[in-house]
């Protein structure tokens, strides 16, 4: 599509004092230009909005704060920016929009407003002015707004109106727990802005999210195209918001930590799910006050706040070398909703601090061992880049010794807005108030309070019914952060949590990729599996994110993280395997390459077999319906026939882990690319593949001296975007 920006004003006062301001990079001011050009050349409306896509905590604020100057300078007179219900956002939002336009305001050329504390008695001169109103979506801001512009100040509604609905992602409606009466909720709202939208003279809309899911969840009445496949909702167009070279997202922490000694593979600790019950309430029989720097069932939280503290110190200890200023660092804990247990939480941070802080003064051997552990953790990540100054141990033992006795921590609940603003500092953001600052609850934790230099993430929210747009928010783990800071940052949860936000990174990465390159024109296949039907279309709205698996072209599944069954117990099912797999090799319809074309039976036979071979690990899964489900759909994709491809390979003697300790997740790449995955992906081109690879299972490689088949599905390469949903909302 073709934008005419020739006749966009790009020289307006609005616009360059912001670029002069900001140094807007060429990329950022092309995508702000383009998309007010859009708003001028395409009729738009709340429900065919132009839409700003960006990624989380990725600049999509800086984004749409320039686009509402080229607005000021374009003929628009007014910008009504709707913002998620926190005071805290709106605070924030308030804040930095008076920052960004500071000299525009002090020349009397615009005004900010929120909209609850809009004076009832603006003048004419005051409303020539440039206006700002930042709305709340909730029921009393809508009404003040309509209150304003149509019994206050009806001359406001001849202006012409830009509304900007920032995190306009409806997805966090689909999945709440009360999701009737927030559904509901929604629709009120829309209501509102329609009837509002029918005062003004000629208003434009722009969405601005940072989950592409959202655009599958409206509206109600979505068409389904072939039987299987959902569009998104047509916005008037489609922007993409650059990311910029600082940016930290999914990719960092669901991509590059499968890489062997990148700095991102040393960012995840897992957790064991019966610390977070510890860590629900106070119980005097689970957790003793006097032992909490040697109890092993809250060994990571201890770990936690020990790695943070040590962390930080090793930043400050090298911004002090460079002759920088010392930054304040932050850390969340957020495993529950309730304040009780914050309170709980609260008391273990400080037994931990008091205990800290007597075992610095006192030099002991225990602290000496805390210390040491966590210098030799966090170093291995520091050691991973090259131009950054590595101190001795000796040296942030000291910094770490000084920083418990100069009292540097400081631990605070965040449970309520009351709470959040007494923590806000005068540009709406938490003050770090001291050197190192541990935050716990949930309030902050909400979408758009910005947390600075963040380095420690403890996540342990229930991802029963994960919802994509709100996960990944709540553990702040994106955004722009200097890579020094990030080989030092730690996050920890449960391997299960940590499974599902890969599925939804997973999730989110292609419904972007297929923005990216065929922009809101294409739509994906949303697909579930009915045992007594088959595979069946489903409603982007029922699907659980924490049941969903990403099929595209040539994407794997194994199961990882397992130990075999005992020999006694498993050799009769492995010597059936072997018999079925000869027999499928010796009637296979065809062959190529040592692989064999056989029926998906077969394979799920083989598949079933394997499950009852295999003891999963805490938090890990082999999901056999979904397995299944995957085969079903993946042969139904191809047109002749249910078949699949058999690569076989024996006498295989991987180890159960890996050198940093992680359990061994490539069987199929020994070669670093020339070995069983590669050959699967060569022949699988209309059929999916399924490679099986015959371990030894050798008891000095970590297993119980039982042969195992390890099974690694592939699908093809001809084969459409596709979100399969094992389980789905009732």
């Amino acid at each position: 599509m073709s934008i005419n920006t020739h006749l966009l004003q790009t020289n307006g006062a609005f616009f360059q004092q912001l670029n002069r301001k900001n140094q807007y990079k060429q990329d950022s001011r092309e995508c702000m230009v383009r998309t007010m050009a859009q708003l001028l050349d395409t009729s738009t409306t709340e429900h065919h909005p132009g839409m700003l896509l960006g990624k989380i905590q990725s600049g999509k604020t800086r984004t749409f704060i320039g686009v509402i100057a080229l607005a000021y300078d374009n003929g628009y007179d007014m910008v009504i920016l709707l913002t998620k219900g926190t005071n805290a956002l709106v605070k924030q939002t308030y804040a930095r929009l008076n920052d960004e336009f500071s000299k525009a305001i002090e020349e009397d050329e615009m005004r900010v407003y929120d909209i609850m504390a809009m004076p009832d008695n603006l003048r004419k001169y005051e409303l020539s002015q440039k206006l700002a109103v930042i709305v709340k979506k909730e029921t009393r801001n809508l009404d003040h707004l309509h209150e304003a512009l149509t019994e206050r100040y009806p001359q406001l509604t001849d202006k012409r109106v830009l509304f900007i609905d920032d995190e306009a992602d409806f997805a966090s409606v689909a999945y709440e727990y009360k999701r009737d009466q927030n559904v509901k909720h929604m629709r009120v709202i829309a209501t509102k802005i329609n009837t509002l939208r029918e005062t003004l003279r000629k208003p434009a809309f722009l969405q601005v999210t940072a989950t592409p899911y959202s655009l599958y969840l409206q509206p109600e009445d979505m068409t389904i195209h072939k039987g299987k496949v959902f569009e998104p909702i047509r916005p008037a167009f489609t922007e993409l918001v650059p990311i910029h070279e600082r940016y930290i997202g999914g990719k960092v922490y669901f991509e590059w930590s499968e890489k062997d000694g990148h700095l991102s593979s040393y960012l995840f600790h897992p957790v064991e799910e019966k610390e977070l019950d510890v860590m629900k309430k106070m119980d005097g029989r689970r957790v003793k006050m006097e032992h909490l720097l040697t109890q092993k069932n809250i060994s990571n939280i201890r770990q936690a706040i020990v790695n943070f503290i040590v962390g930080a110190g090793i930043r400050r200890w090298q911004q002090r070398e460079k002759g920088q200023r010392e930054q304040k660092y932050s850390f969340i804990i957020h495993t529950e909703r309730g304040k009780t247990a914050h309170a709980w939480q609260a008391e273990l941070i400080q037994g931990f601090e008091q205990l800290l802080i007597e075992s610095a003064r006192e030099e002991s051997e225990l602290f000496q061992q805390l210390i040491r552990e966590s210098y030799n953790d966090l170093m291995r990540s520091v050691q991973t880049l090259e131009k950054t100054t590595k101190p001795a141990f000796s040296a942030v033992y000291e910094e770490v010794r000084r920083s418990l006795d100069e009292e540097y921590i400081v631990s605070n609940i965040v449970n309520s807005e009351k709470d959040v603003n007494e923590l806000l500092d005068h540009t709406g953001q938490l003050q770090l108030r001291s050197p190192m600052n541990i935050f716990i609850g949930g309030q902050i934790l909400d979408r758009g309070v910005t947390i600075h230099n963040l380095i420690g993430f403890f996540y342990g929210r229930n991802p029963k019914s994960f919802q994509q747009d709100t996960v990944l928010q709540h553990s702040r783990m994106y955004g722009a952060r200097p890579v020094a800071d990030l080989a030092v940052t730690r996050f920890y949860t449960t391997q299960r949590i940590y499974a599902v936000m890969k599925k939804i990174h997973e999730f989110d990465t292609e419904l972007r990729r297929v923005f990216e390159q065929g922009g809101h024109r294409r739509g994906v296949v949303f697909v579930q599996r009915d045992l007594s039907e088959g595979i069946l279309p489903c409603n982007p709205n029922k699907i659980l994110l924490s049941e969903l698996t990403m099929i595209n072209p040539h994407k794997r599944m194994l199961p990882i993280g397992f130990q075999t069954g005992y020999k006694t117990h498993i050799q009769k099912t492995i010597l059936e395997l072997d018999r079925l797999i000869a027999k499928a090799k010796t009637s296979a319809r065809y062959s190529e390459d040592n692989a064999y074309l056989i029926p998906v039976a077969q394979a799920k036979e083989m598949l079933r077999l394997v499950y009852e071979t295999l003891e999963m690990e805490e938090g890990r899964d082999f999901d056999l319906d979904e397995y299944e489900g995957v085969l079903d759909y993946l042969s139904k994709e191809a047109e002749s026939g249910a078949y699949i491809w058999l690569l076989t390979r024996t006498q295989r003697q991987i180890r159960r882990y890996k050198q940093d300790g992680k359990f061994e997740n490539s069987p199929d790449t020994p070669g670093k690319g020339s070995g069983e995955l590669a050959a699967a992906r060569k022949v699988a081109r209309e059929f999916p593949a399924l490679i099986m690879l015959r371990q030894e299972g050798k008891k000095e490689h970590g297993w119980r001296g039982a042969p195992f088949w390890w099974p690694v599905l592939v699908a093809q390469a001809e084969t459409s975007p596709t979100v399969y949903a094992n389980k789905t909302v009732k």
